[in-house]
């Protein structure tokens, strides 16, 4: 992990660029070089060039004509957007750029002065600058001009996340990004911002929505500039802190506002989930696993001990609870996050984000991981239907954009550049976990088996839950909700794993068994993972690693104290190494009973998957070949 040392970005410095700021939203004149101008009219001569096609997300978006003669004036602009008279939304805009646009000219003015540019300037303007300093003078003046931009669309999306709503607006590629200099650089991007608000912002939803995709658009276009460009380590390996915004500037990395969600599901109380109980367990210790994350750190003491999930795979029958559970473990996050004073962000990705237009489903599936992502919040993602949402490779009914999704949530659950924080967890789930992408599906380090009820006590549990209080029905002889004493649940599930459920996993249990007796070595442990692979050839070394992953989970068997969540100065606003001591003082050693149940867990559900893969697959096929035998008959009678 890299650390960096935060400076100030002093407001007073801040504040000088003030005026240069609004004289550059009140208008300048700009002759675009890269981009092209739209169309003023429809009476336009032939010839002048059109700028790119640009599609809204939103249905029944129009545009209408934006050249105006006079160069680019956005505060007539923006104000244009509404009905003659500024609104509110509409000043926030304008106040928000004006802001960041002092912010990127404050920073740029540091970094000249830090990297010897302003003397080079200086050189320059007197005739001066030597031949042996101009290839150095242009590096550094298109090093601060990829600055001074990045910083404009960083401060930019940041100071308008709190006013977006749901309607999202797409910009395309920005096209105006000059590097000769900070000054022509700001010019070709508000040049280019005016005429998407032209184009795009047909009302003030649509006016916040256009500004905020285009500093996104215009951050990443810079950033990937930058990845090349020379010069530039003063800004890439440093940050700054705008306390007056709680902004902070770490390099080229976009500053997420630390927003949660406003949550109106339906929540449930742990009592109210039914069975379950391993899922249910985990799912209330997972909550409380995440509430341990340092903001300052930015990294969760369970994470660096290797106790922490970071996806996991709900599967089960239809009507066993899924949805139940999903509730009651965003309603925990979201009652302790009050609690605690923590933003708390809760996104669903459904099949309704599965976009028919090239690319689209992949941006979608890339926002949600991003927003979830977010190392200022408390974040809990759900994929629910995965099976629906995300393509099986290979599989021709699949669609485009369902193989997009697929991509993307592989690269993000366990890629390359995959950084596990602790600040936030994904749940897929599915009734049809065999549909799913065997390797998409082994990026689930965890798995719930949402079995729902099961016994006779859970039976008659949820029929009381259910009925509620308006009967006067006894009870009869029962001990209500007993069953669903969460201890003694789970160890008695957990028990269960001893030996194998699964057909075909029992047989590789018995001639193991038989060959080498009680599997208490990790000589043993490793020839039984070895049979698995023998008899199931997807069961590789990712899940070895997730098995692993799982028996560190239960060395962390433990709950976090229910007052610690009440209370958060008993844990939650300690400092990072003392959490981290306090967690380490309840961890308890790994077993060989934990490492054989964990084992048998993870292959039972790989060996459930595979044999309803391989039965439908079957089912298909007599189903095809019912149909050819059927048709080949019928021909025959035709003929004769």
């Amino acid at each position: 992990m890299t650390t960096r040392d935060t400076m100030e970005l002093r407001e007073d410095s801040i504040r000088t660029h003030y005026a240069a700021a609004l004289a550059l939203l009140t208008g300048f004149d700009h002759a675009p070089r890269l981009g092209k101008a739209a169309a003023p009219s429809a009476e336009v001569s032939a010839g002048l060039g059109t700028r790119r096609a640009f599609r809204s997300t939103t249905p029944g978006l129009v545009t209408r004509p934006t050249a105006r003669p006079g160069g680019v004036r956005l505060v007539e602009r923006v104000e244009g957007a509404g009905d003659g008279l500024i609104s509110p939304v509409q000043a926030q805009v304008l106040h928000a750029l004006r802001r960041a646009v002092a912010i990127a000219l404050a920073m740029g003015e540091g970094l000249a002065d830090q990297t010897g540019l302003v003397e080079l300037k200086k050189a320059n303007l007197e005739a001066r600058l030597a031949d042996a300093k101009r290839a150095e003078f242009t590096e550094l003046l298109a090093a601060e001009a990829l600055v001074v931009l990045h910083v404009f669309a960083n401060a930019t999306a940041f100071l308008l996340a709190p006013h977006l709503g749901e309607v999202t607006v797409e910009v395309g590629t920005v096209d105006e990004v000059l590097t000769d200099n900070a000054a022509l650089g700001l010019q070709g991007a508000l040049w280019e911002l005016d005429q998407d608000i032209g184009l795009l912002a047909t009302d003030e939803t649509r006016l916040v929505a256009t500004v905020a995709g285009f500093a996104e658009a215009l951050m990443a276009k810079v950033a990937a500039r930058a990845a090349t460009a020379p010069r530039l380590a003063a800004f890439a390996d440093a940050s700054w802190r705008v306390e007056a915004d709680g902004l902070t500037l770490a390099g080229f990395t976009p500053a997420l506002k630390a927003k949660g969600t406003t949550l109106t599901m339906a929540f449930k109380k742990p009592q109210e989930v039914i069975g379950n109980h391993i899922a249910k367990y985990q799912a209330l210790r997972l909550a409380k696993m995440l509430m341990a994350y340092d903001f300052t750190r930015r990294l969760n003491p369970f994470a660096e001990m290797g106790g922490f999930i970071f996806t996991f795979m709900g599967d089960g029958k239809p009507g066993t609870g899924k949805t139940t559970l999903i509730q009651m473990m965003a309603g925990l996050l979201n009652d302790y996050c009050q609690v605690a004073g923590f933003p708390f962000r809760y996104q669903n990705f459904s099949i309704d984000q599965i976009d028919s237009y090239q690319g689209k489903s992949g941006q979608n599936a890339q926002a949600f991981i991003q927003n979830v992502l977010d190392p200022a919040v408390i974040g809990f993602g759900t994929i629910d239907d995965i099976d629906q949402v995300a393509g099986k490779r290979g599989d021709r009914q699949s669609s485009a954009g369902q193989q997009e999704v697929t991509a993307v949530f592989m690269q993000a659950f366990a890629g390359a550049n995959t950084v596990v924080r602790g600040n936030c967890t994904f749940g897929m789930f599915s009734n049809y976990p065999e549909n799913v992408d065997d390797a998409l599906r082994q990026r689930a380090g965890a798995r719930f088996l949402v079995d729902g009820p099961i016994s006779r006590e859970d039976y008659i549990d949820i029929l009381a839950l259910l009925l509620g209080k308006n009967h006067a029905i006894p009870l009869g002889d029962h001990d209500l909700f007993a069953a669903q004493e969460i201890r003694r649940a789970v160890a008695a599930s957990f028990a269960s794993h001893g030996r194998p459920k699964e057909d075909g996993l029992i047989r590789v249990w018995d001639q193991v068994a038989r060959d080498l007796g009680p599997l208490d070595t990790i000589a043993k442990l490793g020839t039984y993972l070895k049979a698995i692979q023998a008899a199931d050839e997807r069961f590789t070394g990712r899940a070895i690693k997730n098995i692993t992953d799982a028996v560190k989970v239960r060395a962390m068997d433990f709950e976090l104290p229910d007052e610690w969540m009440a209370e958060p100065d008993l844990f939650l606003f300690k400092p990072y190494d003392e959490k981290l001591a306090m967690i380490r003082g309840l961890a308890q050693p790994i077993t060989v009973e934990m490492v054989v149940q964990e084992i048998n867990r993870y292959a039972d559900s790989e060996f459930r998957y595979a044999d309803k893969s391989d039965e439908v697959a079957i089912e298909g096929l007599v189903r095809d070949m019912g149909r050819m035998e059927e048709a080949r008959r019928r021909y025959g009678e035709g003929r004769g």
